[in-house]
């Protein structure tokens, strides 16, 4: 096995509680390896820190596997960490659908795998995963069965742009035996049809889930509107809450076709609706006409996905939080968010307040969530924490 030595002060995000080594924190490496091995790793002075997998071509050159613990990289090590992670999901949320993996935050660093009922959904974005992602899902398929769970089949969706950065292709397909890639699933008492295959991502957002709940409790015998709606799981769980009217909008056709499909399937036709619309045109001919609801959902994709693009998405959150507002009657709730950890929560909770002086409104913060305890927020690894979601009382400045 090589042996990684860093720099004299290199390691530092490492030694504060991260998982990555850069390039430029690096010394040497000692010992012959091939891209995607396990190397050791060795402060400047000879002191161990643990295993990694190496990938030159990659600024972040070794993600770790363990600290301090010498274990064997093989199956058994993997198996516990399932055994870990699974044990941890029974504890915390409904497991009938949930984030299986969570990369870093797990001790899978770069992978991601989502339970969707009987199916899972892998995203596998880094070359050392790659070596193991078979061994890691016949283990989920072993672990799950001793839990009386039969897992249907496998489908991987890695086809994020980041597998570039470690010299991967996109990959999109089976693991093992084809099957039907069109899935019924429940959360919160919502069905709705996913399809993993086409869907955005692993085909369903499941960060949300106790968040959609915290709307849906504001929402009985309101006016509600749900805004970048995707397959309309804010305003579903609104109607089901018995919501007055509910309307969701969302850019994309497909999006609204799936999400009209989703609120026949749970028999809101009635009092759920949807538009194909760009958000950020449709607020301002709503707040012309005189539009107002009781609550506001606002879940935009992630403006940013780089420190660099930062400026640009706070006008964006700025932006759309301010039109928002205005929508919401005096004593309503704005219900927003952001998806990128760019956006700390204070940068997201300072742009939020610049928006509110900018709409004249002032804000009661009801509560602060973040995503759904399947997504654990790994101490130390900051972008492990992405999801921030607030919940805000709205009132005419005066």
């Amino acid at each position: 096995m090589a042996t990684v030595i860093l720099k004299k002060g290199g390691g530092r995000y490492l030694k504060s509680g991260g998982r990555w080594i850069y390039d430029n924190e690096i010394e040497r490496t000692v010992g012959d390896f091939e891209p995607g091995d396990i190397v050791s790793v060795e402060d400047f002075d000879g002191y161990r820190m643990g295993k990694g997998y190496i990938n030159p071509q990659s600024t972040i050159t070794v993600r770790m596997l363990e600290r301090y613990h010498d274990d064997e990289i093989n199956e058994a090590f993997w198996e516990k960490r399932v055994i870990e992670a699974w044990e941890y999901r029974k504890s915390v949320v409904d497991t009938s659908c949930c984030r299986l993996i969570f990369s870093e935050a797990d001790n899978f660093p770069g992978l991601v795998i989502d339970k969707f009922e009987d199916v899972l959904v892998v995203e596998c974005e880094t070359l050392g995963m790659e070596r193991h992602k078979t061994v890691i899902c016949d283990l989920i398929r072993k672990v799950l069965a001793q839990d009386g769970i039969k897992i249907r089949g496998v489908y991987e969706r890695s086809d994020a742009s980041v597998r570039k950065l470690e010299g991967l292709e996109k990959v999109r397909g089976f693991i093992g035996e084809a099957f039907d890639t069109d899935v019924v699933i429940t959360e919160n008492g919502v069905k709705y049809r996913v399809n993993i295959e086409e869907g955005q991502k692993t085909g369903f957002f499941l960060d949300q889930k106790y968040n959609r709940r915290a709307v849906a409790a504001l929402c009985k015998d309101k006016k509600v509107l749900d805004c970048f709606t995707h397959t309309g799981s804010f305003a579903l769980n609104a109607g089901l809450a018995g919501a007055k009217s509910v309307l969701g909008v969302d850019a994309s056709e497909l999006a609204v076709k799936q999400a009209e499909e989703n609120a026949a399937l749970n028999g809101l036709g009635d009092r759920v609706r949807f538009m194909t619309a760009d958000v950020f045109d449709l607020l301002p001919k709503l707040i012309e006409s005189g539009e107002a609801y009781d609550v506001v959902i606002l879940d935009p994709p992630a403006f940013t996905k780089s420190r660099q693009a930062v400026k640009n998405a706070v006008k964006g959150y700025r932006e759309i939080n301010m039109k928002g507002m205005k929508l919401v009657k005096p004593g309503g709730f704005l219900c927003t968010c952001s998806c990128s950890h760019f956006m700390t929560p204070e940068l997201l909770e300072k742009t939020i307040s610049e928006a509110a002086k900018g709409a004249r409104r002032r804000l009661q913060l009801v509560e602060y969530r973040m995503q759904s305890p399947d997504h654990p927020y790994l101490i130390g690894c900051p972008e492990s924490l992405y999801l921030k979601f607030f919940i805000y009382r709205v009132f005419e400045e005066y």
